[in-house]
């Protein structure tokens, strides 16, 4: 489970698929302004701006909202853009665990939302460091199945930095050190491998199955939290198995 929402196949309805890419692109766009503060509108001497941009442009965020994020984010539009990055953690159900990332402009604001939201939704409030320990920050790139095989994938991204590629029943992550993220999406790019999403995450280091009624739980949980404007992401250690996914999708 991360920012691009790995349990997302449970949701059918057109609303919520609506919700999640308005959310998507209010994430990109804080990450454009984000960017565009701290070093600057100029692409050409900002890597990280030009980042930002690249991944808004891949998922269709229109050139307008981009242009505007990064004047907004520049201080070229009079506006003053001061995010700060926060991060939660919680308890789920059944030894879940959970680290919620925010980027606020109110610790105040964001802190009682998230607090409230895993409240309501049954979790539990963690002590600072009680979850943290269980993750470790990677660079994971999302990759279509289509007709790829693990080896094939292997071959392309080894030499590039991977530490291991995963296979889950929808497709491939590669897994690899935050700083070698960007060559690794190079060599993809190089073999002409399609990729969904490249992104610095927290991954757990061990997952925890829950059932088929924990999981309609987590789900609960995790939507709510996914839903406040400040969280950028959730992660967790969950492990919703095939056949748990399958019952959560017999009850749409």
């Amino acid at each position: 489970m991360s920012g691009h929402s790995k349990w997302a196949t449970t949701k059918h309805k057109k609303a919520a698929i609506d919700a999640k890419r308005a959310k998507s692109f209010a994430k990109l766009i804080k990450n454009i302004e984000v960017a565009a503060r701290a070093g600057g509108a100029d692409m050409a001497g900002n890597p990280g701006l030009e980042v930002a941009v690249a991944k808004a442009k891949k998922t269709s965020v229109p050139n307008d909202n981009i242009d505007r994020a990064v004047k907004r984010g520049a201080g070229l539009t009079g506006e003053v853009i001061d995010y700060a990055e926060i991060i939660y953690e919680a308890r789920g159900p059944q030894g879940s665990a959970l680290l919620i990332e925010c980027l606020t402009d109110n610790k105040n604001r964001a802190a009682s939302e998230v607090r409230l939201a895993i409240n309501r939704s049954g979790g539990t409030v963690a002590d600072p460091g009680s979850v943290a320990y269980m993750f470790t920050r990677k660079g994971v790139v999302s990759v279509p199945k289509n007709d790829l095989t693990e080896d094939d994938l292997l071959m392309a991204v080894l030499d590039a930095g991977a530490e291991e590629v995963k296979e889950s029943r929808d497709g491939f992550e590669v897994h690899c050190e935050p700083t070698d993220l960007q060559e690794v999406v190079k060599a993809l790019e190089e073999a002409g491998i399609d990729y969904e999403s490249d992104e610095a995450e927290f991954v757990p280091s061990m997952q925890v199955q829950i059932d088929a009624d924990a999981a309609r739980k987590f789900l609960k949980l995790a939507d709510a939290l996914e839903e406040l404007d400040d969280v950028q992401n959730v992660y967790s250690n969950a492990d919703l198995t095939d056949e748990v996914m399958a019952e959560l999708e017999a009850d749409d």
